[in-house]
């Protein structure tokens, strides 16, 4: 009999930003300062209440692999990840899973708007379908549209 080993993501108090992708560590510190960067969408600034999630034992894993290893100690709706496809410049596109209401659904964003994805998911103010079916043609969410 096989025993696999089961990764487990950490219990955090806020949602983790995890990275699945070593092959470029500038890559990988740029993205995260442009998730820790404030946006301004109004006068005051919106910073991502994150935590940055960098732990080799997760390298190469796929988002089925990344379901598997949500325990009940992660209190969060969903998850951040920088894998290789987020390391390509020039926008460095996060891909965020859900973990609540379509469980796997995902859809990747810029990382100037995580901020708002995990301040309106973590309060409930919307939910993570309104941030997935306002993609580009190309799946990348880059924001509303400012009327």
């Amino acid at each position: 009999m096989t025993i696999k080993y089961m990764r487990q993501l950490p219990k955090s108090a806020n949602p983790l930003v995890i990275r699945t992708c070593f092959e470029n560590q500038a890559a990988w510190e740029t993205v995260c300062g442009l998730i820790r960067a404030p946006q301004y969408f109004t006068s005051d600034p919106f910073y991502a209440n994150v935590e940055l999630f960098d732990a080799v034992e997760f390298e190469n894993l796929t988002p089925e692999d990344l379901l598997e290893c949500v325990t009940d100690v992660y209190p969060h709706s969903f998850l951040l990840v920088v894998d290789c496809v987020t390391i390509t410049p020039p926008e460095f596109p996060v891909l965020v899973i859900d973990l609540y209401a379509e469980r796997g659904r995902n859809f990747r964003a810029i990382p100037s708007q995580i901020q708002a994805i995990e301040n309106n998911l973590s309060i409930a103010n919307m939910d993570f379908f309104e941030f997935a079916d306002s993609v580009d043609a190309d799946g990348i969410f880059r924001g509303f549209p400012r009327s």
